[in-house]
């Protein structure tokens, strides 16, 4: 009787290597902290210790701009637009630039006990912000001035309309009577404003080929409309080029854990951009009533127990995962491919 051959074990795959560790990145050999004014800017130097002033006029910051090199690292608050002029001196001498965001940069001086307030404070602490975190910093990058133009007149009319709703709630008011024809007429007024700004919107929009197909993307959506589009195209840039997570959380929509020991309180959502969460709210109330899709998922939400503004909100993050997906499609579709 033959013997049975017992099969070879199999051979163990070979194990495999451990991904490289990305390179650290190279510390800057300068970092600026420059405090930026409507008139002027401060400006603290790591690597002299000095502080100086210098006007908030193009020609002397290009001048400061000229003097740096592709080594350094200048860091910036947001301060209502007259950063603009250093941030696009910067760029066109080829110096990187952090816009920092000033609620961050607040909590970081609050962190060492500082309790005073000058501009001179505020630039040794940018620099100081700059010297800690260099590595996690995203560089500034000039935006197109096209979604700039679109971005002013998004917010501008984004004021407009809150203005328009507070006269109306003066026009409503019981004791109005005495300031009707003014309030009717200012609301008016504002209603011709908004008017002119949403034919500008669109104008821009359809003045460029990439902001024409990325509305049409996300007019796709149910309960993204022209405004709502317009809005996310002019607030939030970074669409398509995010992941999920990301998008949530620069939208203000990701609910994060507030858990200690045995606790496990209840999530909020909290931070983001509040004009990106503002206009997400009024798409997730269309989408609840006319997206099929999203109108089951609200529904099963509250069928769950779930509160109207958590099952609202759950339609928000939805949309604007939603958004960054089919963007980021778009944006691979639209990519030549290399042979």
């Amino acid at each position: 009787m033959p013997h049975a051959t017992t099969p070879a074990a199999p051979t163990p795959p070979a194990p495999t290597p451990p991904a490289p560790t990305p390179p650290a990145p190279t510390p800057p050999e300068r970092i600026l902290g420059c405090d930026v004014g409507k008139a002027s800017l401060v400006v603290f130097d790591s690597a002299t210790g000095q502080t100086t002033t210098l006007p908030n006029q193009p020609e002397p910051l290009a001048a400061f701009a000229a003097s740096l090199t592709p080594a350094c690292l200048v860091v910036c608050e947001a301060t209502g637009g007259y950063e603009r002029a250093l941030l696009a001196a910067l760029a066109a001498a080829g110096c990187p630039a952090h816009r920092a965001d000033a609620r961050k940069v607040k909590a970081f001086i609050r962190s060492f006990g500082t309790l005073g307030k000058s501009d001179a404070i505020d630039a040794r602490a940018l620099a100081c912000y700059g010297q800690e975190r260099h590595a996690r910093l995203a560089r500034w990058q000039p935006p197109q001035a096209e979604r700039q133009r679109l971005q002013t007149l998004v917010l501008t009319r984004a004021d407009l309309v809150a203005q328009r709703t507070a006269f109306a709630n003066r026009l409503a008011a019981p004791d109005a009577e005495p300031v009707r024809a003014t309030l009717a007429a200012v609301r008016a007024c504002l209603d011709a404003q908004i008017r002119t700004l949403d034919a500008a919107i669109q104008a821009t929009i359809r003045a460029l080929a990439d902001l024409a197909r990325a509305e049409a993307v996300l007019r796709s959506i149910g309960g993204v409309g022209p405004k709502t589009a317009a809005a996310l195209l002019a607030l939030m840039p970074e669409l398509g080029h995010l992941t999920r997570r990301q998008a949530a959380a620069l939208a203000g929509v990701a609910p994060h854990p507030n858990q200690s020991g045995a606790t496990d309180a209840y999530r909020r959502t909290r931070g983001g951009r509040p004009e990106v969460k503002a206009t997400l709210f009024m798409a997730a109330l269309s989408a609840a009533r006319h997206n099929p899709t999203l109108r089951a998922a609200y529904e099963r939400l509250r069928a769950n127990g779930k509160k109207p503004i958590v099952a609202i909100t759950a339609l928000m993050r939805r949309i604007i995962v939603i958004a960054n997906a089919r963007l980021r499609d778009a944006l691979v579709h639209q990519t030549p491919q290399l042979s």
